[in-house]
């Protein structure tokens, strides 16, 4: 009986010290807060989007007459200038047609010269009486016939000319040549519509991405954004430009609806060619003097563990000022009173205090957000608050949410409904 009691009473000792080991280790945590001071920086908000490398102007180069391609000057790639000659058609046929609306005309005032004399004697002998009126109307008709035959053959005579201009084929524009559709000998027939012979481009030096832009993100698109895209074929450039006009009309493809935005680009290294696919980001909202903290710093919320070692002070006031978010704003500071704004909470940490305070927000890219008031560059923003049995060697770094944390800690902070 005695032994049991003994052992009983070895039990209860090991226990209560046990339990008063645990409890000591249980106070001796350490509560570390991961914090970042308010600073300024550069933010900006953007749209993405793919689009085409394309010439800023090209030209279709045409046939207006039907024929054999006797001589092709220029290829793919030439560099041509305005009014150089581009190919020749064969002329033959069209010479001859020349040559017999010559003829033609020659017949047709030699006729009115005749038809004109003719009427003159009619018309003479009709004021003696000798003759009828109708053989004077007679005469006086052949005259005028003669007269619009003259100027049929002429009119003939100027389209075979000018038929015979277009076999050879010019330059409309300085440029370079991007596409060659015909070969010397072959035959292009223009009886319906011009054939397309050459295609140019105007000037490869200023080319134009043609994005297409979600229904979604068009509406913060505006001319004369700045614009930074690249392309596969030199991945490691950034290349800028700006956006010029928003196409009005839609394209629909599989219940995607997007709008054509055409993009400004300089290309004096020739480095961008027609065609290429670019990968685009149009800034739509920037600031390159913002007032920034984490983003992560919005979903602080203590939770009641911390109550017990530090004094939590809740933001009770609101702000109160002349504009329609209830907040006074300064109004030298550019785009504060164009972006959209809204409330949120942050927790500042002074000593053994956590004070949250209201502040107002404008853009948020995910990693900082914009404050348009109620910080200084002073204050102490929590990020988090994690506990650390022990353990004074604290990196107070900002975390990524995709690192997982080590055994031992215990993260204090909630996130905010």
């Amino acid at each position: 009986m005695k032994k049991k009691i003994l052992w009983l009473s070895v039990l209860i000792v090991v226990g209560v010290v046990a339990i008063v080991y645990f409890m000591s280790r249980k106070n001796t945590q350490e509560i570390i807060f991961v914090t970042s001071k308010a600073h300024y920086g550069a933010i900006a908000k953007s749209v993405t989007a793919t689009g085409t490398v394309q010439p800023v102007d090209t030209v279709s180069v045409g046939a207006q007459v039907s024929g054999v391609v006797k001589n092709i000057y220029v290829d793919f790639n030439s560099v041509v200038k305005k009014g150089q000659l581009l190919a020749k058609i064969d002329p033959s046929i069209i010479t001859a047609q020349t040559e017999q609306s010559k003829a033609n005309l020659m017949t047709a005032r030699s006729n009115l010269t005749f038809q004109e004399s003719t009427f003159e004697r009619q018309k003479q002998l009709f004021n003696l009486g000798a003759i009828s009126k109708a053989d004077y109307q007679l005469a006086q008709n052949q005259y005028n016939s003669a007269k619009a035959s003259v100027a049929s053959a002429s009119a003939q005579l100027n389209i075979t000319t000018k038929n015979l201009y277009y076999t050879n084929i010019y330059s409309p524009i300085d440029g370079v040549v991007l596409n060659r559709n015909v070969s010397a000998g072959q035959t292009i027939a223009s009886s319906f519509n011009a054939p397309t012979l050459f295609v140019i481009a105007k000037d490869l030096t200023k080319m134009q991405v043609r994005a297409a832009v979600d229904e979604a993100d068009i509406g913060g698109v505006k001319a004369g954004q700045k614009v930074t895209f690249t392309v596969d074929a030199f991945p490691n450039d950034t290349f800028e430009g700006t956006v010029e006009e928003i196409l009005l009309h839609p394209s629909v493809s599989a219940n995607v609806v997007t709008y054509k935005t055409l993009i400004n680009v300089e290309n004096a290294e020739m480095k961008l060619k027609p065609g290429m696919t670019a990968s685009i980001n149009i800034c739509t909202e920037q600031d390159d003097n913002a007032l920034l903290i984490p983003s992560r710093s919005l979903n602080f919320k203590p939770d009641s563990t911390l109550t017990t070692k530090y004094v939590v002070i809740k933001e009770e006031r609101s702000f109160t000022g002349t504009d329609k978010s209830g907040i006074k704003i300064n109004k030298s500071r550019k785009d504060s009173l164009n972006e959209t704004m809204q409330k949120a909470y942050v927790w500042i940490k002074k000593g053994d205090t956590l004070k949250q305070k209201s502040i107002m927000i404008g853009l948020n890219d995910d990693a900082s957000v914009k404050v348009i008031k109620g910080l200084s560059p002073k204050d102490d923003v929590i990020i988090n608050a994690i506990t650390n049995g022990g353990n004074n060697n604290v990196n107070n770094a900002q975390k990524s949410p995709f690192i997982p944390q080590m055994p031992g800690r215990r993260s204090l902070g909630g996130s905010r409904n």
